[in-house]
């Protein structure tokens, strides 16, 4: 698996997960670098989408 790349900043990819995913909270999206996985994770688990859904959501935005 590659690293997640993000376009723009993180707080407009942030907010499109929140209109796409309206379960998401601001604790779910909290990005650390090195950890993209467990975000990943965390997103998994509250939306039920696969990983690498979201991480192809994410690198659209």
């Amino acid at each position: 698996m590659t690293t997640l790349k993000l376009k723009g900043s993180w707080n407009e990819a942030k907010g499109k997960l929140k209109q796409k995913y309206g379960q998401l909270t601001d604790n779910d999206l909290i990005f650390q670098e090195g950890k993209e996985d467990e975000l990943l994770g965390r997103i998994q688990q509250r939306t039920g989408e696969t990983k690498e859904d979201i991480r192809r959501f994410i690198e659209e935005v």
